[in-house]
Formats: structure tokens, C-alpha cells, sequence
């Protein structure tokens, strides 16, 4: 209505990432939870110090809540914040707001990864944004008055458009301050939430929430949206055990969220649990809002056969497809060369037109549903005084589902008679300069394999990962 465009920002990065980002989408006004005024409060220093003199605050809004230290919000209006419900009564209540003269323009920007290196902003437009909205509550059977629980943070993706399908359906929003399972059962009991969506490592921890934890049985069937990296078909099979419902699906920055789903097919209610959980964790089929989607060969561009064994690149083309990146002409060249998005994910067509995901051609790591680059992880380790080559693949995770694990070669003097301290040390210098949940769980030593060329070769590495087994709990 303000004719302004919503950037959400990860509370998860640090101050100089946000900084970063903040600069990048030339952000005017900023508003910000009282309990993360000091991480908003740091960026903008950081700001002001790399200006060099040419620098304007944005208007600093903060957001009270009583259950938070009391002492933050007193410091926030103390440097100048400007606190919400004071900023809302300043407004005019007749203010005569008109919807955008195009479709077209722009309703969201996103950030795909928290890199300074290669920023993706991901511009959105309302058209998307509305087909989106109205796509989610027909593919999730969600009724008017819905009681959604957030478990899924906003921050990602505009929290898959479902904070204006909620509008639309007239829904109720429960929000939790920090996700448990202790606090998705009790909201379930208590609010008697009917769908919310969550990454697989969510629906791990519900699955494995201890009895007093947990609220069971379930006083209702509750809907269960999943994404990001496929969920383990055991762990489709303990939610469905628990009386969860779970629809799988996948998409990304780009298309507006989830905008692929794997439709369920009452034919396979008579299959065994596993088989039924193997079938829904791949990819599927279209949304009902997204024109065309396929599976296209790297070297022709042609459709793959349906065959669930010929690799291709996963395509889009449609309303929900971003705009593009923001002040990045040349990756949008090569992400919609040919006239589709390429998504960078690599998969198989089914015979039954089912996509699945076999591989990510770009090496992103999904850690609890949050994107890792190991490009990144390995220009940190790089960094390291010991350490001479690096390399980071995904290696399975009890908890996270998938977590960065580096492959190291140490420079040659270097004492590696404690290998157990040098890994500690290494984790420790990553911390330091990164997100905490980019920093690797685990630090292998050794020489790398690599081609005639030089070229690291890291499905060598994956293969290792994978003998190693996943990072216990």
C-alpha cells in the first residue's frame, strides 16, 4: 500500500553480512524485533565506518514485546528508534492507498545466500506474489479460518507467500518465538493449529521429541508443508505415524517458494509405509500457478525422456518466476538462457511425469533448511594459517539433515600429531568468520583427489562423506 518493497532479512547472519545487504538494496527504512536491535544497531555502524562520510540512516522502526528484555526496547528509543505502534499512529487512517499501475512491479526482494562475493537479490512482482498466494491454499487443502502455526521463518522467501494466503483465507497466524517440539505440540493442543510448514530437520525433531515433549495423539489430523532438501523417507514415515499429514514439495528463491509438489495419488494408500514414503519424497509435479516445468538435457537443451534414470537440469517458465537479480545483469543472462529459468538442481522425469532431485550442480549445501555455498566455507578455511587446500561437500546429519564437512590438506611443517585439537581450532576460526550454521561439523585430514588438471574432485569427496556415515546428534 506504501508502494514500497519488503526485503526480509536471515536473523542468522552476522552484523557485516547485513550490512552488506542493507547497502546493496539501498534499504530506507528499517524495522526490527526489539531482541535484534543490536544485530540491526551493528550493521548500520558498519555501514556509517565503510561510507567514508556519505551516509544516511534509514528511519530505525523497532518492534515491542513484553516478552522480551524490557532494558533493549529502552536502549532502542534511546538511540532514536522510532517504536511500531508509536510509528502506526502517525500514519493517516484516511490515506487513500492505491494498487500497483502494473503487475509487473515490484513486491519482495530476497537474498539467496548471506555471500558478500555473489550477491542474488531476488526481485519479485505482485503478479507472482498474488498467483502464488492463491496457488498455496488450493495445492495444501487450506480452508477459510485456517490456524497456521510459523515454524517456517518469513525471512525465507516471504515465509513461501503463505503471510498473504493467510490473508486471503481469512487464517489465524501462531507465532513461536523459538521453534521446539515442545512448543509446535503445545500450540497444536492449544491453539489447535491445522497445517504449518517446516524443513525436514523440524519434522526430525518432531519425530524425535521425547514423551514429555510430546502431545499424543494428535487431537486432529494437522497438514504438514516440507522443502528444501528431500526429506528421508523414515521421516515422512514417523510423521505419518504421529497422525501428521505431509506434503512434500520444492522450489526455490526464484519462484516465489515452493512451486513444485509431489501430488498424492490415492492409489498409493494401499502401498506399504515405506513405499508411500519413497514415492512422496520426490519432487512432483507442477503448481496449479506455474505455466511450465521440465527436465532438459545440459548439452541439447531437450526434454529428458521419462525414464527416472536420464539426468537433465530442472526448469521453469512461468507468472512465478522472479523478475531477475537485483543489479546482476549477468547472472540473469545465464539463468534464463533459452527462455526458462534454470534452476541449477539436477533430477530425473519419472514415468509417471513425477521430477525428482539427484544432485545439486551447484554444490549448495541445505543445512535445516538453510542454504550453505561451499565456495564460501572453503574461501574461510583458506584463510586458516595451517591450512593448505580445502575442500567442502554435504555429509549426512542426524540433525540438520546435511552439514558442511571439510576436506583439508595442512601446510607442510604444520604438527598434526593431535588432529582432534587442529579440527577444534579450525571449527573455532570458522566461527569467527562466518554464520554458525556455515561453520563445518566435521574436519577430515588428507591429501585431496583431484584430476589431471588440478581439479578437485568432489564427487570423490561426497563418496567419502557418505562411508563416513552421518554427524550423530
Amino acid at each position: 500500500m506504501s508502494g514500497a518493497v519488503v526485503n526480509t532479512i536471515n536473523i542468522r547472519l552476522n552484523a557485516s553480512t547485513i550490512a552488506f545487504l542493507l547497502g546493496h538494496s539501498q534499504s530506507t527504512i528499517v524495522i526490527v524485533d526489539q531482541e535484534f536491535f543490536n544485530l540491526a544497531e551493528d550493521a548500520l555502524r558498519i555501514m556509517k565506518e565503510k561510507s567514508q562520510g556519505n551516509f544516511t540512516p534509514p528511519l530505525v522502526i523497532v518492534i515491542a514485546d513484553e516478552s522480551c528484555n524490557p532494558e533493549t526496547l529502552k536502549y532502542a528509543l534511546g538511540q532514536g528508534a522510532i517504536e511500531y505502534e508509536k510509528f502506526l499512529e502517525s500514519g493517516d487512517p484516511d490515506f487513500a492507498w492505491k494498487p500497483p499501475q502494473d503487475e509487473w512491479q515490484s513486491i519482495a526482494l530476497g537474498y539467496t545466500s548471506g555471500t558478500t562475493a555473489s550477491p542474488k537479490g531476488v526481485v519479485l512482482h505482485h503478479r507472482g506474489a498474488y498467483l502464488m498466494a492463491l496457488s498455496n491454499p488450493i495445492i495444501w487443502e487450506m480452508n477459510e479460518g485456517a490456524v497456521y502455526l510459523w515454524t517456517l521463518p518469513m525471512f525465507h522467501c516471504n515465509g513461501w507467500c503463505f503471510p498473504w494466503t493467510l490473508a486471503a483465507v481469512c487464517g489465524i497466524n501462531i507465532c513461536l518465538r523459538q521453534v521446539t517440539a515442545k512448543g509446535i505440540y503445545s500450540a497444536i493442543a492449544k491453539y489447535r493449529v491445522t497445517h504449518f510448514c517446516a524443513a525436514p530437520v523440524v519434522l526430525n525433531s518432531i519425530v524425535n521429541a521425547s514423551p514429555e515433549d510430546t502431545i499424543l495423539p494428535l487431537p486432529h489430523v494437522v497438514r504438514v508443508m516440507t522443502a528444501g532438501a528431500a526429506p528421508p523417507p523414515s521421516v515422512l514415515s514417523g510423521m505419518s505415524q504421529k497422525g501428521f499429514r505431509v506434503t512434500h514439495t520444492y522450489g526455490l528463491s526464484e519462484t516465489y517458494g515452493p512451486s513444485t509438489v509431489c501430488a498424492w495419488k490415492p492409489e498409493w494408500d494401499s502401498l506399504p509405509p515405506e513405499t508411500q514414503a519413497r514415492l512422496n519424497a520426490r519432487q512432483g509435479v507442477r503448481y496449479v500457478g506455474l505455466e511450465c516445468l521440465d527436465v532438459i538435457s545440459t548439452q541439447t537443451g531437450q526434454p529428458v525422456p521419462a525414464d527416472g534414470k536420464t539426468i537433465g537440469e530442472i526448469v521453469f517458465r512461468g507468472n512465478i518466476v522472479m523478475k531477475g537479480y537485483l543489479k546482476n545483469p549477468k547472472a540473469n543472462e545465464e539463468t534464463f538462457a533459452n527462455g526458462w529459468f534454470h534452476s541449477g538442481d539436477l533430477g530425473v522425469k519419472n514415468p509417471d511425469g513425477y521430477i525428482e532431485i539427484k544432485d545439486r550442480s551447484k554444490d549448495i549445501i541445505i543445512s535445516g533448511g538453510e542454504n550453505i555455498s561451499s565456495v564460501e566455507v572453503e574461501n574461510s578455511l583458506y584463510l586458516h594459517p595451517a591450512v593448505m587446500e580445502a575442500s567442502v561437500v554435504a555429509r549426512a546429519d542426524e540433525r540438520w539433515g546435511e552439514s558442511p564437512c571439510a576436506f583439508v590438506t595442512l601446510k607442510p611443517g604444520v604438527d598434526k600429531s593431535d588432529e582432534q585439537r587442529l579440527a577444534e581450532d579450525i571449527m573455532k576460526f570458522c566461527r569467527s568468520k562466518m554464520p554458525a550454521y556455515w561453520v563445518p561439523k566435521s574436519v577430515i585430514f588428507g591429501p585431496l583427489p583431484k584430476t589431471a588438471t588440478g581439479k578437485i574432485q568432489k564427487h570423490v569427496l561426497r563418496a567419502k562423506a557418505k562411508e563416513l556415515g552421518p554427524v550423530r546428534m
